[in-house]
């Protein structure tokens, strides 16, 4: 099993960014996705999840209307659309895999810097 994040990076404040997360070893079409930031001195926070369908998703309050998930089960991958980006958004972002019997699995991080 693995999934690999990428297209975190330095950005300034009200700028985008898409992360993507793809996986591999697992049926992806079956799992619940969801993304977690952690920022310095923070608890791991949920972010976002979407279904395995892809057919409902929900938000943290600090990002709805800021961020947008979405998936392609043909790909396996799943994406993290971050837009209006502001400084306290800036931590480390993972997603992770939630199969239906309750176990998950984790990506290993992709950082995000909103700077000026």
């Amino acid at each position: 099993v693995q999934l690999v994040e990428s297209g975190g990076g330095l950005v300034q404040p009200g700028g985008s960014l898409r992360l993507s997360c793809a996986a591999s070893g697992f049926t992806f079409s079956n799992y619940v996705m969801t993304w977690y930031r952690q920022a310095p001195g923070k608890e791991r926070e949920l972010v976002a999840i979407i279904t395995s369908t892809g057919s409902s998703s929900n938000y943290a309050g600090s990002v709805k209307g800021r961020f947008t998930i979405s998936r392609d089960n043909a790909k396996n991958t799943v994406y993290l659309q971050m837009d209006n980006l502001k400084p306290e958004d800036t931590a480390v972002y993972y997603c992770r895999a939630n199969a239906p019997n309750g176990y998950y699995y984790w990506g290993q991080g992709t950082q995000v810097t909103v700077s000026s």
